[in-house]
């Protein structure tokens, strides 16, 4: 039973990460936007005039790019590792554990979107916590994200039974 519960977690992630790079892609102007308001500081007093802050296309594109294509790596490896999860389901721990690769690297990618990209860039080197507006909708649900897919990795990690 905790095998399948494991493999709804990862297709949960998965499809977590597929909903999110859709709507990035169907929304890129908004992408584009909320990446824009982080970077160029703008939604905080004094924040657009502070010598970290930047509105250079090129660095607002890699953020929009390195968050959607970082969804979508995690979901792909996720939907991989669920199906050999799946398929290892009844075969002994070491296989079943071996299958987990796929879903730990997919989990850990969109750890390290989320935290790298939205808590240690946005928030640390761009200030957004400083911002009224985005902090709660941005910054909040990141760290929710963060939380729950490592909380789902640690516990898809943990070596069980047939």
């Amino acid at each position: 039973m905790l095998r399948m519960v494991k493999i709804a977690l990862i297709a949960c992630v998965a499809l977590w990460g597929f909903i999110g790079a859709l709507f990035n892609l169907m929304d890129w102007d908004g992408t584009i936007g909320a990446v824009t308001a982080a970077a160029t500081m703008s939604t905080f007093e004094g924040g657009a005039e502070s010598w970290n802050s930047t509105s250079s296309t090129a660095i607002i594109w890699t953020g929009a790019l390195f968050i959607m294509l970082s969804k979508l790596a995690a979901a792909l490896l996720c939907t991989k590792g669920a199906l050999d999860m799946w398929q290892a389901r009844s075969n002994d721990s070491a296989q079943f554990a071996s299958a987990k690769e796929y879903a730990l690297a997919g989990c850990g990618i969109a750890a390290l979107m989320l935290f790298g990209g939205f808590i240690v860039i946005a928030e640390s080197w761009f200030e957004l916590w400083r911002s009224d507006l985005l902090r709660g909708p941005v910054l909040d649900s990141a760290f929710r994200y963060a939380g729950m897919i490592t909380l789902i990795a640690l516990f898809v990690a943990l070596k069980d039974e047939p």
